[in-house]
């Protein structure tokens, strides 16, 4: 019975690593400049439950553009939550992936070099940190130790770009923002925050409340620590807006106060952390700008209040356990979200039971727009245990919301189901889907918009060029493009939607129309127009 109790553990709170995982291929080593490479942060950092400021460490490895070879064009691709340090720095460089093609080979092969950051596990000052749950300032600090490095290795002065996943969004907009407030130059352009939980993250409360419960009243060492270790790690109590430790009876170590059933995060964590963050902001030298995977239109994740799983799990010959799960409930209202009976010889032995309540602008955040977690996933269905075989196969809701899209578009909202108004939002571009997406997936479209954004295509409205222009979109057969003016040479590019170089042509003393024929599948693609000093780029449609 233990040994069931602690596998439901920790393959759960493998969940954000799992999730964000889920682009994980194998794939040849990587080449590299070097070795990963281990520093310490410049400044320290003291968290809301220290005595003393200590100094974080990181690791990062540097992979050079496929071309020259040069350090002179850096892309950081800061990582998430990570308790254990299950991720390796090859594991955060396959994640940006999509059907066979990844981000970062793309990006090398066009000149650009990525940098891979991780939060290892390690022990500064005496005291033991794992990196990947600790204080997200702390591991800022840190980043803004390999941008200063990094900065003082590079050749020329080619700004920076800033890829931040899930948590590791946080961290970077911690730095850049920390940075630009010390007057430490960060010399970067742009920051892509990718389903970053800049308003909270959510795991739904009934979840959190099963688990404690299992893990403490087993008695299971090794389940408390996973327990103290993941949920109640500094980054979780930092991140989650609804948090198990807000609602616990004084003196119980699991039992629910009756009085506290509202959302809330836990105490002397989630709202000094909010208002230290908002504090400090958004970096105002930097583009910054969002892809999230959360529905723009409001579409939901299953329905407030509904059941997510009620079925009984047969331990052992002897023992079973009846349990119950719902999403939290439409607004103003209570529910008993989780439901709990050990049973032995048929006869319950102790049972466990606790309540939720939606505030009155909300309904329940667990089935709000947004990156979805998955329970399924999180349990690596099943893993060959028959019991936790047989709670996945028991599930009627698999999804719930983790990173709602408010939470990713860093706008603050009373209605988690709202939405989005995106003149709230401190980004100036983003990448919203239509539907909720599993949590940091890659896809062809918010690998376009990185892409675009890297190599600086920007929108019609930031980047027109009076002298450049499509005659017609989409287009079938052949690329017209029309020039007011036009310089001696004109230079037309075309890329696919993964990056690569489809086709080139120079025009030599061109008209003012050019007709370039192409025979292109259907898909979309990047024109790039260089006449003189002006250089446009569209989205092309081919039919």
């Amino acid at each position: 019975m233990k040994y069931t109790f602690t596998l439901l553990i920790v393959l759960f709170f493998s969940l954000n690593a799992s999730a964000q995982n889920q682009q994980l291929e194998n794939s040849p080593a990587r080449n590299s400049r070097g070795n990963i490479q281990t520093i310490t942060a410049n400044i320290p950092y003291q968290g809301y439950d220290e005595s003393q400021a200590y100094f974080g460490q990181g690791e990062y490895q540097v992979f050079l553009d496929t071309g020259d070879g040069i350090l002179d064009q850096p892309i950081f691709i800061i990582g998430g939550f990570d308790p254990g340090d299950s991720q390796d720095i090859p594991g955060l460089y396959n994640r940006l992936s999509f059907n066979g093609v990844n981000l970062a080979d793309t990006l090398r092969d066009e000149g650009y070099d990525i940098v891979i950051v991780n939060s290892p596990q390690y022990t500064t000052g005496g005291k033991f940190i794992d990196g990947g749950a600790d204080y997200i300032q702390r591991n800022g600090l840190v980043l803004a130790a390999i941008l200063e490095e990094i900065n003082a290795q590079k050749v020329g002065d080619a700004q920076n770009v800033v890829i931040g996943t899930s948590m590791g969004g946080l961290v970077s907009q911690y730095a850049l923002a920390y940075m630009e407030a010390n007057s430490l130059p960060h010399e970067t352009r742009l920051f892509i925050s990718f389903d970053a939980p800049h308003r909270g993250a959510n795991i739904p409360i009934s979840l959190q409340y099963l688990l404690n419960y299992l893990a403490e009243q087993t008695g299971d060492p090794t389940a408390q620590q996973l327990i103290s270790g993941a949920l109640s790690s500094p980054a979780a109590k930092e991140m989650l807006v609804d948090h198990l430790q807000a609602h616990l009876l004084p003196g119980s170590n699991y039992l629910q106060d009756p009085t506290k059933l509202l959302p809330e995060g836990a105490p002397n964590f989630r709202e000094a952390f909010q208002t230290e963050m908002d504090a400090l902001g958004f970096p105002q030298n930097v583009r910054n700008v969002a892809m999230i995977n959360g529905s723009g239109i409001g579409t939901t994740i299953g329905t407030p209040g509904m059941e997510v799983v009620n079925t009984n799990l047969e331990v052992d010959a002897n023992t079973d356990i009846d349990v119950a799960l719902y999403f939290t409930s439409v607004a103003s209202e209570t529910l008993t979200v989780t439901d709990v009976t050990v049973n032995f010889f048929n006869f319950p032995i102790d049972s466990f039971t606790a309540d939720a309540q939606s505030t009155a602008l909300s309904d329940g955040v667990d089935s709000a727009p947004g990156g979805r977690g998955n329970i399924s996933a999180a349990l690596s269905g099943g893993g060959g245990n028959p019991v936790l075989q047989d709670f996945i196969d028991a599930l009627q809701q698999d999804s719930y919301s983790f990173i709602p899209t408010l939470s990713s578009l860093a706008i603050e909202a009373d209605n988690w189901f709202a939405l989005p108004n995106l003149n709230d939002s401190p980004f100036v571009n983003y990448h919203i889907p239509d539907t909720n997406q599993n949590h940091v997936t890659v896809t062809a479209e918010n690998l376009q918009f990185a892409l675009d954004e890297i190599r600086q295509v920007l929108g019609v409205e930031e980047n027109t060029s009076a002298s450049i222009v499509l005659l017609q979109n989409p287009v079938e057969g052949e690329i017209r493009i029309g020039l007011s003016q036009s310089s001696e040479t004109v230079t037309t590019e075309l890329y696919s939607i993964t990056g690569g170089l489809i086709a080139q042509k120079e025009w030599n003393q061109p008209g003012n129309v050019l007709r370039w024929t192409q025979n292109l599948s259907s898909g979309m693609y990047v024109l790039s127009v260089l006449n003189g000093t002006q250089n446009q780029q569209f989205k092309v449609i081919v039919k």
